[in-house]
Order: structure tokens, then C-alpha cells, then sequence
């Protein structure tokens, strides 16, 4: 062994003995000459950094003040435009139906930060992006059990009211893993899933970003704007924007719970509302069923005399 490879040697071994505690020091010495263990080492390294950049490790974004495992409401200077890339998108479930949206509920005299999708108990929720999962825990007065994941792309997602959460506090995920099953824990009314999406603590419309009818995102890239006038790349569309929220997004929000509403009445059977002119052979027709199996349904007789707005049960 020549002088110079025996001095590098030693110079890495005094390196490493002194920040290493006692019992590894022993270890050390009884390995040496230790290039080869200097080599895995760095590929371990190596291997674990590029494990992270695949994923895109949202904690080496120097985007938010710090990493925390506690839900937080951001106090941050916001940056006067930032650039979000939505084109590896994956929905947090299969259902496309969407039983109410973002903003201001009448109702309930508060505003509502996500956008409510449909889904049962057992149903697989599913990471939007790549990510970090930064919050684990359970709101009995709100998002009952939930998760927050903290994307590359600058992004964070919540999902709510799950029955069961299958991650946990500082895991590495991918876009489409399972992170948790439908459920309505907290304060929900019935199954479904809440989904939010920030940037930076500032909430965005999750339907301004993603089409939950089409399964797909609206655009590739949307830019973040301080000024509020955010949008797609190339596009100055504000549609559905929290500032600039019109009566037609609100009509539109009331129209979608209309449908869940008619999706949950057909699932328990079909109804009519009596009309001018009705007959229950006329309705029978309608319904491809019989005089005798609407009046056992109704619990009336075929003479029975039909009113307005009366509701008859068809299945």
C-alpha cells in the first residue's frame, strides 16, 4: 500500500471516530481499512436523497416557514406569483359526484373550504400528488379523522371524515396511493369525503384546479397570484374564484346537492309527484308497473282519487 493511500486511510478513520459514540467507535476500528464501508455509506446516501427527489420531498421546498406535524394556520408573507404544476394528478376517489362545493353556505351561516365529494364507508381515498404526509389526527368537532399532505409542487390537500386513516405522520407517498377509507367521522351529516386544497395556508377551490366530473385536472399549470387574480397559464379565467364567487357558482353548488338528494331517494325507491290529469294507469304506464302494485305500495284502493302534488310511491 503506498504512503498516500495509507495517510487517506487514516485521515478518514480519525474523521469518523470522532463522531462516533463508543460502542461504534470499537466497530470502526475492527473494520478498517474502511473504503468500502465509506462507499456504502454514500450509496445508502445517495439512494435515500434520490428516493426523495423522486417523489419531490416537500420539506426541501423553501417555500413554507418550517415542517410541523400539527395543523397550522400559515402567517407568511405570500410570493407575488408562484407557478403550480396540477399535470400529475390523481383523484382522491372514484366517485364523480360532488354533493356540495366551496364557499358560503346560507344554511349553515359559514363558509365551507373544500369541496364535498360522495363516497361510503370502506371506500379507498387516495393521494392528489406525490408528497409528504404532514398531519395524522382526529377532530371530533369538525374534519373527524383526516389527513394533510404537503406536496412538491407547493400545494397542500386535507381529506376529511375518513373511517380509517392508513398512513402515517412523515411518510413518503406517491399520487394514487391509498391514504385512508371513505367514512363520516366528525361533524358530517353522511359518508363522503372532504377535500381542501392550499397554498400556503390560502385556501384555493378545488374546483377551480380539477374537473371531479372528467377525472382530470382543468389545466397543466396554474399560477398562484398574491393579487388574487390567479389562473391557468395563458388564461386570465377567474371562474369559480373564492374573490369573484357569482350567484351561477352558487346556483350551481345548490343544484348539485339537489341531484345527491334525487340520487338518494331513487336509491330507496322511485317517486312522482301528481300532475293535472294524472291517473294511476297513467303513472302505472309511466313506470312500467301495474295499477295493483302502485295501490299496495300507497296503501290505496284503485278508485282512490288522485290530488295535486300528491306523492306516489312507484317502487
Amino acid at each position: 500500500m503506498s504512503v498516500r493511500k495509507t495517510t487517506r486511510n487514516a485521515l478518514f478513520s480519525a474523521a469518523l471516530l470522532a463522531v462516533l459514540p463508543a460502542f461504534g467507535q470499537d466497530k470502526m476500528v475492527n473494520a478498517l481499512p474502511i473504503d468500502n464501508k465509506l462507499r456504502a455509506i454514500d450509496s445508502i446516501s445517495i439512494t435515500d436523497l434520490r428516493s426523495r427527489e423522486q417523489l419531490g420531498d416537500p420539506t426541501m421546498l423553501n417555500l413554507y416557514p418550517s415542517w410541523t406535524n400539527e395543523y397550522v394556520h400559515y402567517n407568511t408573507e405570500l410570493p407575488q406569483e408562484y407557478t403550480i404544476d396540477l399535470s400529475h394528478f390523481c383523484m382522491p376517489c372514484d366517485s364523480r359526484l360532488v354533493t356540495s362545493g366551496f364557499g358560503y353556505r346560507p344554511k349553515f351561516r359559514r363558509k365551507h373550504y373544500g369541496t364535498d365529494i360522495k363516497v361510503y364507508v370502506g371506500d379507498t381515498i387516495r393521494a392528489a400528488f406525490d408528497g409528504k404526509v404532514r398531519v395524522v389526527k382526529y377532530d371530533g368537532r369538525g374534519y373527524g379523522k383526516y389527513v394533510m399532505i404537503r406536496h412538491a409542487n407547493g400545494l397542500e390537500t386535507l381529506y376529511g371524515h375518513m373511517s380509517k386513516q392508513l398512513v402515517k405522520e412523515d411518510q413518503m407517498v406517491k399520487a394514487g396511493d391509498p391514504i385512508g377509507l371513505g367514512g363520516s367521522t366528525g361533524r358530517s351529516t353522511g359518508s363522503h369525503l372532504h377535500f381542501e386544497t392550499r397554498f400556503l395556508g390560502e385556501f384555493i377551490n378545488p374546483e377551480v384546479l380539477f374537473s371531479f366530473e372528467a377525472h382530470d385536472v382543468r389545466g397543466d399549470t396554474y399560477v398562484f397570484r398574491a393579487n388574487g387574480h390567479s389562473g391557468f397559464l395563458g388564461t386570465h379565467d377567474l371562474a369559480f374564484s373564492e374573490e369573484t364567487e357569482s350567484d351561477d357558482a352558487q346556483k350551481a353548488n345548490e343544484s348539485r346537492q339537489f341531484q345527491a338528494q334525487q340520487m338518494q331517494r331513487s336509491s330507496r325507491g322511485q317517486i312522482y309527484k301528481v300532475k293535472q290529469g294524472d291517473t294511476l294507469s297513467s303513472i302505472a304506464k309511466k313506470y312500467h308497473t301495474t295499477v295493483d302494485k302502485l295501490c299496495k305500495l300507497n296503501n290505496i284502493s284503485k278508485n282512490k282519487v288522485l290530488r295535486l302534488g300528491q306523492i306516489i310511491k312507484c317502487s
